[in-house]
């Protein structure tokens, strides 16, 4: 085992991580940029080195300051969280290169699959079920026409790279076609990618579930449980829970043994989750994408399986073996806590003037914040992860309605009224909803 560990990263996943690092009697070592000087994880760090200005491309981008902090610290791994560098093939490689342990699978996994239409056609061939779609990058309006009319309208339109939702919308028509198509192509020149664009089937009354897997050393590939990440705005997650409340078991057998099946097909190693689209009326299911890195929504598997993820990380990047085949137990819900109006969910940073985090059984509460930290315009608004357990569902939600209510927070917008008017709705209390609740709440 390594000693020391530099987490690339910052906020609550850093604070989460460096808690673990720490906890196995490890060093951990904290990278910032001048806007997170003041931030719990860079405290609680054993040592921090500052990166640069608030501007990502200047601080958690750079890998060039990124492994220098490696070196000048004696840092031997490096854990790269999620978002950032995280995905970055050349990143891992720069970090093997170093001769530096990489916590995280190979460049070559994450390279595959961080294409979506080279991951959905290799899925295809490793007999995961995968959208009606199209299996090479659509590169203009007249590909993307003639695609949709081979799919059927609607269909769903997307960059090939990148993740969390960006670019992403449905087309009816030809009409919304061409708009979703500029869509997509201007949100793939933003991240600075090449226009391949993806035009998959959509399901009109989805639910979007993902299945936790685990890599071991020996090449093993477990499937520890599903997620069900459906409570979304702009395609984006905002509470997740475990197990999923809209699907039947042997519909979770066959998504969790395409799991296996989807890591096995690229030796994967380390924490990784394969995100699928549910029919919910046809209960049936299709490969979405793979996520090649520890995911926001974690602690919810943690705490229906009892174990810490990011350890078995730092274990199987290391080696050893961990003992991870275990059958999930009661129900957790993860509640996203982001500086964001709860109305239109536009992002609203300013002074945490109170910050009183709720207690009790079955509460977990992920911080990236305290009481007198700033939340910034420059990362993404998301605070901390407010996770509940139970043995049951309803226990769970009624633990999720105390603990909204008791966590009591002044100074940035919030969306905390929007977890508890969500605790509220027939839909959700009912586990029969899917990615369309929150816009029909607003």
């Amino acid at each position: 085992m390594f000693e020391s560990v530099l987490v690339a990263n910052r906020g609550e996943i850093a604070r989460r991580i460096i808690r673990t690092v720490r906890g196995m009697g490890l060093r951990a070592i904290a990278v910032h940029s001048e806007a997170d000087a003041d931030l719990p994880f860079v405290r609680e760090a054993d040592e921090a080195v500052l990166l640069g200005p608030a501007n990502p491309a200047q601080s958690y981008l750079d890998v060039g300051k990124v492994l220098e902090a490696a070196r000048r610290t004696g840092a031997q791994a490096v854990h790269p969280g999620y978002g950032f560098l995280a995905e970055s093939p050349a990143f891992a490689r720069a970090v093997i290169e170093a001769g530096l342990v990489w916590i995280g699978p190979s460049p070559e996994a994450i390279e595959r699959m961080g294409d979506k239409i080279n991951a959905r056609n290799l899925m295809e061939e490793a007999g995961v079920p995968v959208a009606a779609g199209t299996r090479e990058p659509v590169a203009d309006i007249e590909q993307a026409r003639a695609a949709a009319l081979a799919i059927g309208y609607p269909v769903m339109v997307k960059t090939a790279g990148g993740g969390g939702g960006i670019g992403m919308s449905v087309a009816r028509d030809e009409d919304g076609l061409a708009k979703a198509f500029d869509a997509a192509a201007r949100a793939a020149a933003r991240f600075g990618g090449e226009v391949a664009i993806l035009l998959e089937r959509y399901i009109e009354r989805a639910r979007h579930v993902e299945v936790q897997i685990l890599g071991l050393a020996d090449g093993t590939v477990l499937a520890l449980g599903e997620r069900d990440c459906s409570v979304q705005r702009r395609h984006q997650k905002v509470v997740e829970e475990s197990p999923s409340p809209g699907i039947t078991q042997e519909l979770r057998e066959r998504m969790l043994a395409a799991a296996v099946r989807a890591g096995e097909a690229v030796g994967y190693r380390g924490a990784g989750t394969v995100e699928c689209l549910v029919d919910a009326d046809k209960q049936d299911f299709v490969f979405l994408e793979m996520n090649t890195r520890l995911q926001v929504e974690h602690p919810v598997t943690e705490l229906v399986t009892g174990l810490d993820l990011v350890e078995a990380q730092l274990l199987i990047a290391a080696g050893e073996p961990v003992a991870a085949d275990v059958t999930p137990s009661g129900h957790a819900i993860e509640f996203r806590v982001y500086a964001e109006d709860p109305k239109r969910f536009f992002p609203g940073p300013g002074k945490i003037d109170l910050w009183a985090e709720p207690q009790g059984d079955g509460v977990r509460v992920d911080a990236g914040y305290e009481e007198g930290n700033t939340v910034t315009p420059f990362y993404d608004p998301l605070m901390a992860k407010l996770c509940v357990y139970g043995a049951t569902r309803a226990e769970a939600l009624e633990r999720g309605r105390e603990a909204v209510a008791a966590f009591k927070l002044q100074g940035p917008k919030n969306n905390l009224p929007f977890c508890a008017e969500l605790l509220e709705r027939p839909e959700f209390v009912s586990g029969d909803y899917d990615t369309g609740l929150v816009s029909r709440m607003r």
